[in-house]
């Protein structure tokens, strides 16, 4: 049997609209708020950063594991430590409740050229699987991604 190659830049298998991606990303403080198993996980965690789609991001401040504050950007001469960025169709692949081998995992995305991880690295990877949990709320709550 012959195993297939999953091609790095292939688009993934599943429709959306951007304004679905952008209601995904709104909702996840308020997802956030309600997982206080997530919040414990993030206690340590104090760190400006960017995260989102490629076409609208937003600058997110998180203390404490909490999500305090989340604008889109761009804010003139807000900074941020770092910045996690994919593409809409890959949060809508990655959303979905089963997602497809190469679109399940935040690291994944970058692997596939449909992410990018840009910026002081420390934080994301110190605090990793929170990060990657925080992203796949709209996914839990049944978001999916498609339209």
């Amino acid at each position: 049997m012959e195993s297939q190659r999953v091609r790095p830049n292939a688009d993934p298998p599943v429709t959306y609209t951007q304004e679905a991606i952008l209601e995904g990303f709104k909702a996840i403080p308020e997802l956030l708020a309600r997982d206080a198993a997530l919040i414990a996980r993030g206690r340590w965690l104090d760190v400006d950063c960017l995260l989102g789609p490629t076409t609208q991001p937003f600058h997110v401040a998180i203390r404490a594991g909490q999500i305090v504050d989340m604008t889109p950007a761009p804010v003139l001469m807000r900074s941020w430590r770092f910045a996690y960025r994919a593409t809409p169709a890959a949060f809508a692949a990655y959303w979905q409740a089963m997602p497809p081998a190469g679109w399940h995992d935040l690291l994944a995305l970058t692997k596939r050229g449909q992410a990018s991880l840009e910026g002081d690295l420390h934080p994301f990877m110190a605090h990793l699987q929170y990060f990657k949990d925080l992203l796949a709320l709209p996914r839990q709550s049944g978001f999916g991604g498609a339209s």
